[in-house]
């Protein structure tokens, strides 16, 4: 599993998930994947489809935040996804 690396940047693909830490301790965080880029380096924001809500949302990562690159767990290269 890949994870984005504190300050190299926040770099994210469709198809990655967003993880973001609960706000205070003992209330839990939120994930969800990445549908959409703003920027063809894959710098922020991201339209994300949280996982709770379903709900989709424009999200500036903040230090609480990381990415999972999960086509790179899938063993598949980017853009094979079936």
């Amino acid at each position: 599993m890949k994870t984005h690396v504190p300050g190299t940047g926040v770099h994210a693909e469709v198809g990655d998930q967003i993880v973001v830490g609960g706000p205070t301790v003992g209330k839990p965080g939120r994930d969800g994947e990445v549908i959409a880029l703003h920027h063809e380096d894959g710098t922020p924001p991201y339209d994300v489809r949280w996982s709770d809500t379903g709900r989709t949302t424009v999200f500036f990562p903040g230090p609480d935040a990381h990415v999972r690159h999960l086509h790179a767990e899938s063993g598949r290269p980017r853009g094979t996804e079936q």
